[in-house]
């Protein structure tokens, strides 16, 4: 059995196991596709379960990330920071990292790129040709210290 992967319309990949008809075993009978979106957070995921990965995305999409995780029912967006290009068989990702100062960073990007790799491809059937990774920023340990006077100004 060869599975096919063919690139339909609004971003999916349609992935087909096999012929149709009554003769078929059940599992090969019709096809899968998979939305963008999908590939996006699978990666997402898969490069933020990498210790070292502080957050993910550009300045602007993280600021509005934060606004958006303190809104009371706002959801994290687990997308922020990937991009991807789905083909007929094959999908490529573009990563924006933040990652803990210290770490080298070049151990970071190769354990991102693994994973996510291994992720993409074992949920999706899609072969990763290329994981593409920015390091944007680095989030030093004082940045998480409270500011000069110590006392909140609003209660």
């Amino acid at each position: 059995m060869t599975t096919q992967t063919t690139y339909g319309s609004e971003g999916t990949a349609a992935v087909a196991g096999g012929a149709t008809g009554a003769d078929q075993p059940a599992g090969n009978r019709g096809r899968t596709s998979i939305a963008d979106l999908v590939v996006v957070k699978v990666a997402g995921i898969a490069a933020r379960e990498i210790p070292g990965v502080y957050d993910m995305g550009g300045g602007l999409s993280r600021t509005i990330g934060a606004v958006r995780d303190r809104v009371p029912g706002g959801r994290s967006n687990v997308g922020r920071g990937v991009k991807v290009e789905v083909g007929e068989r094959q999908a490529a990702v573009d990563l924006d990292l933040v990652v803990e100062y210290g770490v080298p960073l070049t151990d970071v990007s190769r354990d991102v790129r693994e994973n996510v790799i291994a992720a993409v491809e074992r949920i999706t059937g899609l072969e990763v040709v290329e994981v593409n990774i920015a390091v944007n920023d680095v989030r030093l340990p004082e940045e998480d210290e409270p500011s000069a006077g110590g006392e909140a100004r609003v209660e």
